[in-house]
């Protein structure tokens, strides 16, 4: 179910793309992915060296990239290379998806054809776009809105008033009141006369058994996917931004926010009103403290607390 695309996408040769390198492989993307998920005649990118692991083993026929991160690609990897990644990134996903730099109204939704939904429970007001799936034994909210090609299993509980689109929903899963999940994550391209706008390209996957308090965000991935494993509880108005990807048995309490791109472990617990930045790994077994800044990666098994976040007896003899 992962493999899904929400999006229309347009083909092109890599050459057609980059029609200033020189590219003399003239192979037609499949995809555009991130490093570690690309395959053979998909194209990827990579400007920060925190990911030379992933960039040495990557798949992909093409990358963008900067000259300082050459030496790590794959020697089969076609490396075009520039000053700016994420801005050239920007510019070809506009070409390929030209629709998902914005979130566009899904037109398509209406009420629910019964019929086709046996075994599923709609409450007042419920619309539904094209090709959304629900398994049997779930019940919706009043007012909620399920947009096109959305997947929610079986067993499922979604509350009133939320949003739901570009997104893949496992069994059991609670999806309390006025939620939205799947939007366009926070992601620009800062220029001297103007921001250009990222497309999201990616989608959000909620495992089985997850609960989803009231009032929280779920932005989708921007290239890969953003993702919340097995087990896993969110309490009220927490916000996960895009490429987040959060483990199995987690508890996350209120007003928690998370930057774009971590990686949260499994039995992860984090304390209301904390904070992760973006792009960092935190371990399995780790425990947060409420109010804290999360600023650097946390080994597994840590007890951290406090702004910047530090090992707990450090935090206690700072008081």
């Amino acid at each position: 179910m992962r493999s899904i695309n929400f999006f229309k996408k347009k083909v092109f040769k890599i050459n057609k793309l980059f029609p200033k390198f020189g590219i003399k492989n003239t192979f037609t993307v499949k995809d555009i992915k991130p490093l570690d998920t690309s395959q053979h005649d998909d194209l990827t990118f990579f400007d920060n060296i925190k990911y030379k692991n992933h960039a040495s083993k990557t798949k992909a026929s093409a990358c963008i990239t900067k000259k300082n991160l050459v030496e790590f690609l794959p020697k089969k990897t076609e490396k075009i290379i520039v000053d700016n990644v994420l801005l050239e990134l920007a510019k070809v996903l506009k070409l390929v998806y030209p629709l998902a730099d914005v979130d566009y109204p899904d037109l398509t939704v209406k009420k629910p054809n019964i019929k086709k939904y046996l075994g599923v429970k709609f409450s007042n007001n419920v619309l539904i776009g094209k090709n959304v799936k629900i398994g049997k034994n779930s019940y919706i909210g009043a007012n909620t809105i399920i947009e096109h090609d959305v997947i929610i299993g079986s067993n499922c509980v979604i509350g009133s008033n939320s949003v739901i689109k570009n997104s893949v929903i496992g069994n059991n899963v609670i999806i309390q009141d006025s939620n939205k999940i799947g939007q366009k994550g926070f992601g620009f391209i800062p220029q001297k006369k103007v921001n250009i706008k990222f497309p999201h390209i990616g989608k959000v996957v909620i495992d089985d058994d997850v609960e989803i308090a009231s009032g929280c965000t779920i932005d989708r991935g921007s290239i890969g996917d953003t993702i919340i494993g097995k087990n896993t509880y969110l309490d009220n108005q927490v916000h996960i931004a895009h490429n987040v990807k959060i483990g199995s048995n987690c508890m996350i309490a209120g007003q928690v926010g998370f930057a774009g791109s971590s990686t949260i472990g499994n039995n992860v617990s984090i304390g209301g009103q904390a904070g992760v930045s973006g792009h960092l790994i935190i371990g399995n077994n780790v425990k947060i403290g409420g109010g804290s800044g999360v600023v650097k990666d946390v080994s597994d098994n840590a007890v951290i607390m406090g702004y910047p976040a530090v090992p707990f007896r450090e935090f206690l003899k700072k008081k």
